[in-house]
Parts: C-alpha cells; structure tokens; sequence
C-alpha cells in the first residue's frame, strides 16, 4: 500500500514526487513510466518572472541552460527584451529527478486501467495507494474548445557558429503556411541550437515532413550548414478558446490529474512549467494526501487559474476565429510593441486591468466585427457549431 502513485513521469508529475520526497524522505510513493526514462523528449520553458525567487531556486539543479535576454522577430519588427529566459531539457529532468527518486520509480511499465487509489498493471497486477494522480497528457473532453500549437523541434550542430547570443522565441518573418507560424530558437552553445518550426493551426492534425523542410530552409536561408541532428522532438499542444470549466472536472469523477491532464497550462502560449511548480508546491503543503482531498486542491487550483485566465481565452478566439489564417502574425507582432513589463505579466498570466484596456486599444489587427462575434462566442458549442 503506497501513500501516493504518479502514472506518468512527465514534467508535472515529476515534480510532484521530487517535490514531496525533499519534503519527506519518508513517505511511499511509486512512480510509474512507460517509457525508459522519466520526462519523454522535450525542453521546458519559462521567464524569470513567471517564477519567484524561492520556485527559481528549488528548480535550479534542473535547469539545462539560461539567457539574461531573449528576442523577437516579425515582418514589420524586431525587438530585444531584457527579460531572463531558462530551459530544462527532459535529459537533465531525468538526471535529477531519477536519482532521487530511487526505488521509488518503475520505468517501462504499461497501466492498463487506473482510478483514484488503485492501479492496474498490464500484467494483471494491482497496485493500491491512498490516492493515485493521472499525470499522462491531456485527455480528450468536449467540454473545450481547443486551437492547437503544433511543433516539429531539431537540436542541430551546425558546421560553423551561429552567432545568437540569446533566444529567439519567435520569428514569425517565415513564410505563415495557413496558421501563425514562427520559428523558435534556442543556441545551446556556439554551434549547437535547437530550431523548432511552430504552428497555431485549427486542428491537431501534423505533417512532420513539411516541418522538418522548413527547418532545412531556414537553416539555410540563415546561412547555417546542419552537420548533425542530434536528436528531434515534436508535439501539439492545446490552446483554450472556450470551455465548461464545471463539466470537465465533473467528468473526472474524482480522479485526480496533474499538468495538461488537469488543464494547468498557459492557455495561449501553452507553457505548462509554472503550473506545474505551484501545483507541486501545493501537493507538497498538503496533510492529507487521500484521493478526495487530493481531487479537490488540484481540483481548486485548476478553477482559480481558470478564472484568472478569461482574458487570456478571449485573445485566443480573436486570434482563431478573427481575420485570416496567414493574418494571425499581426496580433502577436502588435503585442511585442507593447511595455516589456507587460509582456512579462502575460507571460507569467498576471495581467491587470490597465494591462487588458492596453492590449484592447488602438487599431486592431484584425477586422473590427470578425473580433466582436469571436469575442461573444465564450461556450465550447457556440465555437463548434460556427465551424
């Protein structure tokens, strides 16, 4: 009988457990991976200011690599921000966190079925445990109403230096392809960088081979020669135009779920890492870790950031359901004109409401009356049924 079981060892559910084991070498708990190594292929992102002092100490043995600017690049603007920006690399995720959990990790392990204290192995083995926490991606619900980002990412050497000395986090100057579309860089050292062809499109739907294409062309459009890919990551993640906060977690019966799986993520950029700190920072305060206790904090947590995050849906659907697809770049190349100290608040989803009348003001960058319907269509069915 285990005091708590993790199905998933992503981002999330990682934390949880490393989280509760420095908090209590003690206690019993058990995560479970399909896969060899806990953290899948991916690098994590986040601001400095999405994170306080104390979050940014904790997370630092996991941090891959830091820059004390980043920069932004549009057909009609470029702009640097003195703003720190960090990445965790899933290699060093699984580094850290495998060596500390121990025994207390099982890789390679298929779930058949699970429910709030119990675990079925695919072998046929049951596992107990006063609460068990669904960490595995984001499921399936018809109570949102999803755009995707989509994202096809290479980690190259390169035959010469690149000469970034900060990320670009987005350079929408690219051919946009039917969605907004940018490319995102981070230089992981003079002739080594990850490139990553990004996509907001309406559907998860992905064609790998025309992204890779695309980072060779702008690989070489930059005028940099691939010499080696050293390994490749891609994903689609869910961006939020609407939805019955209520019904989604009445459909989980109970079943408590962290990351993507319980909604905590960045509604517009997709950025998941700073929920996934505070909730294992929540998880980790609690007394009762029991499944009904458990369900209602995340539970809790998951509805205060939604509540908090409104506005932030509200840009999605202008950005979707406003203006043409090959439009989508002027609604973020409008935005990186705005204060830094702004941005920054959105970024971490802080925005006040002077922050919210700034970004409303001015001419728009998408027609007036396309914003308006999108704007008023706030229920999952509303956004369906105009498609």
């Amino acid at each position: 009988m285990y005091d708590l079981i993790l199905v998933g060892g992503g981002l999330a559910n990682g934390l949880i457990a490393w989280r509760l084991l420095n908090r209590d070498p003690g206690i019993k708990i058990l995560l479970l991976e399909s896969g060899e190594h806990i953290g899948g292929n991916h690098t994590w992102s986040f601001h400095d200011s999405d994170l306080d002092a104390a979050q940014r100490a904790w997370l630092a043995p996991l941090v891959s690599a830091r820059w004390p600017r980043y920069e932004v690049l549009f057909p009609g603007h470029a702009r640097t921000l003195e703003s720190g920006y960090a990445s965790v690399a899933s290699s060093d995720f699984a580094r850290v966190i495998e060596a500390a959990l121990g025994a207390s990790l099982r890789t390679n392990v298929q779930v058949a079925s699970l429910g709030p204290t119990w675990v079925t192995l695919a072998g046929g083995d049951t596992l107990h445990a006063g609460a068990v926490i669904d960490g595995r991606g984001m499921r399936p619900s018809t109570r949102l109403a999803l755009g995707y980002q989509t994202f096809l990412g290479q980690e190259v050497k390169l035959a010469a230096p690149h000469g970034l000395t900060a990320p670009v986090i987005m350079d929408a100057s690219v051919e946009q392809q039917g969605g907004y579309r940018f490319v995102y860089l981070l230089p992981f050292g003079p002739d080594r960088i990850l490139i990553e062809d990004t996509h907001y499109v309406d559907t998860g739907a992905w064609e790998p081979e025309r992204l890779r294409a695309n980072i060779a062309a702008y690989a070489a459009a930059r005028g940099w020669r691939i010499e080696a890919v050293i390994r490749e990551e891609h994903g689609s993640l869910p961006i939020v135009l609407a939805g019955d906060i209520d019904g989604f977690w009445f459909d989980l019966d109970g079943q408590p779920c962290s990351g993507l799986r319980a909604g905590l993520f960045h509604p517009t950029t997709g950025y998941s890492l700073p929920h996934a700190v505070r909730l294992a920072e929540r998880i980790g305060q609690l007394a009762d870790l029991r499944a009904p206790s458990l369900f209602a904090a995340i539970r809790d947590e998951a509805q205060r950031e939604w509540r908090s995050q409104r506005f932030f849906r509200l840009l999605n659907r202008m950005l979707f359901l406003a203006g043409s697809a090959d439009n989508r770049w002027r609604v973020m190349q409008r935005f990186y004109r705005l204060p830094a100290p702004l941005i920054a608040r959105f970024y971490a989803g802080r925005l006040r409401l002077a922050d919210k009348a700034r970004v409303l003001t001015g001419k728009p960058p998408v027609p007036v009356r396309q914003a308006m319907v999108a704007a008023c269509k706030i229920h999952p069915n509303q956004i369906r049924n105009s498609e």
